[in-house]
């Protein structure tokens, strides 16, 4: 990969804010073509960039973006949890989640917040009323015990959730996760394996669909899912693994582009306050135009 081509310098820009998203990997990213979008709704100037880190420069990166006029950060994939440590003030919202995936700066210092956990939910509700499925009677498990996974959790208690387990690969990370929310359930792939109950959701939370694999196998997610099980991969913008096994099965395969656009606008408004409501179906029909061209 040329990650020349994912190096934003906010001061080959004057006279626009400039802003960007930062993850490895970070071509996949459709962020920019959102961003732009609601720029051009709304009639603002900004110019909106992929930024490819190293795994250990992350911290060094952002610094520098921020040193060189950049106005705000959209955090991907792997650094939620990093962005969150980095910032001097942090919402409440980055709080109870402990990972962040919007950075800004303020009057000179560097805040955090994360709108996964509301744009997920956004989406969540709608694809449950389509299922007829009620949130206080919904069963989920949670894949991954990552930022991702962390930024969601209060989310999905808030909208009445009350049945929520998740597990890792890592088991004592979803141990963890679960000490850090009450009511949360840890359980581990071996205790799954060996237990009868069905989902209402799958979500995938990890990083898996990047690639090509699955956390889980077809024949466990055959076990723990009924005909109306919503199967949802945080990735957007391919058929995961996991999604196309969900698919064989007959269930609704979902992948994280609603999300990942309800994030954004709300990410949006807090940078820019438009005056207007931003119009998130022509942001998804962007996107989805994007892929095509």
């Amino acid at each position: 990969m040329d990650i020349t081509k994912y190096q934003l310098n906010p001061q080959d820009h004057p006279g626009q804010d400039v802003y960007g998203v930062i993850g490895h990997p970070i071509a996949h990213s459709q962020s920019p073509v959102i961003h732009q979008f609601f720029a051009e709704q709304v009639k603002d100037s900004i110019n909106y960039g992929r930024i490819f880190s190293e795994l250990d420069a992350f911290k060094e990166t952002v610094t520098q973006f921020f040193d060189r006029g950049g106005k705000g950060l959209n955090i991907t994939v792997p650094f939620k949890l990093e962005a969150f440590e980095m910032a001097q003030k942090k919402t409440a919202r980055a709080e109870i989640a402990q990972a962040a995936n919007v950075l800004w700066l303020k009057n000179g210092i560097l805040w955090c917040d994360n709108t996964d956990g509301i744009g997920f939910v956004r989406d969540l509700e709608r694809l449950l009323h389509q299922k007829n499925i009620k949130p206080a009677t919904a069963k989920v498990l949670i894949l991954g015990a990552g930022g991702a996974a962390q930024g969601v959790i209060d989310p999905l208690m808030n909208i009445g959730i009350t049945d929520i387990s998740i597990t890792n690969r890592t088991y004592v990370k979803a141990q963890e996760l679960a000490k850090q929310f009450q009511g949360l359930q840890s359980i581990s792939i071996e205790e799954l394996e060996h237990q009868s109950s069905q989902f209402d959701l799958i979500l995938n939370a990890t990083a898996t669909g990047l690639g090509d694999s699955s956390p889980i196998g077809l024949d466990l997610l055959k076990k723990i899912t009924h005909p109306k099980t919503i199967a949802y991969d945080m990735v957007y913008g391919k058929e995961t693994k996991f999604l196309r096994d969900a698919e064989s099965l007959g269930l609704w395969a979902i992948d994280g582009l609603g999300m990942l656009v309800e994030q954004a606008a709300d990410a949006f408004i807090t940078w820019r306050n438009p005056s207007q409501a931003l119009d998130i179906q022509g942001a998804l029909n962007a996107v989805r135009a994007s892929y095509k061209t």
